[in-house]
């Protein structure tokens, strides 16, 4: 494999010291990019775009044509495993993700298995190691999944969901069934994440999207539980090289220490969390990830580059801070206002390592 010629990225998440602060974005590869629509219209829909490692390694590319980023994501979607489990995936206009077969009985829930990755997945893989080539050692590979937890949101309420009352209610009314599709999530994600592993992926970062919908004391059983369960099980070494993961739940800011605790190397905050506290709160634990809100891009490019510069001063310049946003970018975003502020992360953040880092007036 390419020796890395940027791994700033990989050294944040293992607080070690930088000279800058290392960026990427949240479906940094997606709508608000011209070129990203132009490919997925040519691919006919988003699981073809998904399901194709050439056009899924295009996409990916085409961020890091157009800004300094620091690591590249693979594309492909969270939704992959449970169609991989049978519930058949689709995309329905306007309407986002949906499955045709949710899992509502009990008969359904006991007969569901772990999809063998390379067999079920392996497209994912192909397009892992496609990535990884033609990244030709630039900038880390990161791959990803899904939480347990939220996998099984989507996989019982058949969508997305404002109450989540289908999960919810097998929660409270049956959680021995929860538990079951928990852990076949579980054993499920930890195979697809080291497969992505051994096919290329050089860091790992899970999505809890909708841990943040849990009760206090159902998180811990229904959420971090299997969290941990699937970090324990990662692998965390690749060709001699450590292979860092990143844990996001989004919402999540008052279990900071709880998931800081599961043997992650990175835990990712969302906007909702004041980045001062939660350095202080985890201490070198683990690297923080994050956490400027999505919104900020939508405004004046003024704006962009002050809202940066404040969470960078949040932080402070000590080892184990990745920039990125507290969810995913929107496909609002002009694409100019990334640009502003990759740059302005980078700037800023070299200044702050060398003590310089008074704000510039008018920016």
């Amino acid at each position: 494999m390419n020796r890395l010629h940027n791994d700033t990225f990989l050294r944040a998440l293992l607080r070690q010291p930088t000279d800058y602060t290392p960026l990427w974005l949240m479906r940094q590869a997606g709508r608000y990019l011209p070129e990203y629509n132009e490919t997925r219209a040519r691919a006919g829909s988003f699981l073809k775009l998904c399901h194709s490692p050439s056009l899924a390694t295009e996409v990916t590319l085409q961020p890091l044509a157009r800004y300094d980023l620091d690591a590249a994501i693979l594309f492909s979607d969270i939704l992959t495993v449970p169609d991989a489990m049978g519930l058949g995936l689709y995309f329905a206009d306007g309407e986002g993700p949906r499955f045709e077969r949710p899992l509502r009985e009990e008969w359904e829930i006991r007969a569901l298995e772990v999809p063998d990755p390379y067999v079920h997945l392996g497209y994912v893989m192909d397009a892992v190691a496609e990535i990884r080539r033609a990244l030709a050692g630039s900038v880390p590979l990161i791959g990803f999944s899904g939480s347990p937890f939220t996998l099984a949101c989507y996989m019982v309420e058949g969508s997305g969901s404002d109450d989540f009352r289908h999960v919810k209610t097998m929660l409270y009314d049956r959680p021995d069934l929860l538990h079951h599709i928990l852990e076949v999530n579980a054993r499920a994600v930890t195979d697809y994440l080291n497969a992505q592993i051994e096919s290329g992926a050089q860091a790992v970062m899970i999505f809890d999207t909708w841990g943040g919908a849990l009760a206090h004391r159902a998180y811990r059983e229904f959420s971090l539980r299997y969290l941990e369960q699937v970090v324990s099980g990662l692998k965390r070494e690749h060709d001699g090289h450590r292979v860092p993961s990143v844990v996001f739940t989004k919402g999540g800011g008052q279990w900071l220490e709880s998931i800081a605790a599961i043997g992650c190397d990175a835990v990712g905050l969302d906007w909702t969390v004041d980045p001062a506290q939660a350095r202080a709160r985890v201490g070198d634990r683990v690297a923080l990830q994050g956490n400027l809100d999505p919104m900020v891009l939508l405004a004046s490019p003024a704006a962009v580059a002050a809202q940066a510069r404040e969470v960078l001063d949040a932080f402070g310049p000590a080892p184990g801070h990745v920039f990125n946003l507290g969810h995913g970018i929107s496909q609002r975003t002009p694409p100019e206002n990334v640009a502003v502020l990759v740059d302005t992360v980078h700037a800023y953040s070299r200044k702050q390592r060398s003590g310089n880092a008074e704000q510039p007036a008018g920016a």
